[in-house]
């Protein structure tokens, strides 16, 4: 079982299917017009069967591809309903999970990053992950001193695999044209870029983590867990428990669901005064509601840096 499909020929390949797939069902549709179907829903089937393509594509791939279909998949509010209701239950698989990491590769990155003794570092760990994303998986695991952490890897090979599918994806601005009209894709794949190639960093995000756990500690109404350790490919935190936000989304109440949302705006407004830095991947994924009720944050490898906080409104 392959870790990551990481080989430059057999991601390459895979990408390659959707711009083919793009433009046989645009000569199809060229060929439904001259038969007579309206042009209007002629582009509104491609636009269908482009975005069932990409999101499916993008979510195999892992690495820089289904980061791309996590950024798209927030676009879906702009997309009119009956185009995205046929793939939403992709899109939400996008930004919650990706097939994990086999546990022999789990354990060699491991004894690469912590040593041939890790397991000393733990009394116990659990090789089943609880969440597998486009870059890493999070297992949860018991501390040496009785502590319950998330132990977050990096998969192997995943920097080399950003690098290439950015650099493919680049040339498909047409077809994301389609699904999307008006998106500037080059512009949407450089901020990823630069926002992913932080993300690797996992020293970076552990020094991003502990600030915000250090400011917010004691707060009445938002959680954030602490950095235990970190190393290049490994970074250990305290445990959150709580429901996730994408439960409260789907199957809360409408107090909820208000509830939770002001609380996830008011951290998004507070942070930058309170730390420096924002909080820059906002996907449901990414948050829980503890126990006690307070908004628990996770995941702080994408943050803008804003040491004055936000910028001065502009005059109009």
């Amino acid at each position: 079982m392959s870790d990551l499909p990481r080989r430059a020929v057999t991601r390459s390949a895979k990408l390659a299917t959707l711009p083919l797939g793009f433009a046989g069902r645009t000569a199809l549709g060229l060929g439904k017009r001259i038969g007579g179907k309206p042009a209007e829903l002629v582009a509104q089937e491609i636009q269908q069967r482009t975005g069932e393509q990409i999101f499916k594509v993008l979510g195999e791939l892992k690495g820089g591809a289904m980061k791309l279909g996590q950024a798209l998949s927030i676009f879906e509010a702009a997309l009119p309903p009956e185009i995205a209701g046929p793939y939403r239950a992709t899109l939400t698989k996008l930004q919650d999970a990706a097939p994990p990491m086999p546990a022999s590769t789990v354990h060699r990155v491991l004894a690469e990053q912590l040593g041939d003794d890790w397991r000393e570092n733990f009394r116990s760990f659990d090789d089943k992950p609880t969440a597998a994303a486009s870059i890493g998986q999070v297992h949860r695991a018991v501390w040496h001193d009785g502590r319950a952490v998330a132990v977050k890897i990096q998969y192997p090979g995943a920097g080399k695999a950003l690098l290439s599918d950015f650099k493919q994806l680049a040339r498909l601005g047409k077809l994301f044209g389609a699904l999307l009209p008006g998106l500037d894709i080059k512009a949407v794949l450089a901020e990823l870029r630069e926002r992913v190639e932080e993300e690797l960093d996992y020293f970076k995000e552990a020094e991003a983590q502990h600030a915000f756990a250090q400011e917010f500690a004691g707060d009445p109404d938002f959680a954030v867990p602490d950095v235990i350790a970190a190393n290049e490919q490994v970074l250990v935190a305290e445990w959150l428990d709580g429901t996730p936000l994408s439960r409260i989304i789907t199957d809360g109440t409408k107090e909820e669901r208000d509830r939770a949302g002001l609380l996830l705006v008011r951290f998004l407004f507070c942070s930058p005064a309170r730390v420096g830095m924002l909080h820059a991947d906002p996907h449901p994924g990414n948050y829980r509601i503890t126990p006690d009720g307070r908004l628990g944050v996770l995941d702080f490898g994408a943050v803008s840096r804003l040491p004055t906080g936000y910028p001065p409104r502009s005059a109009p």
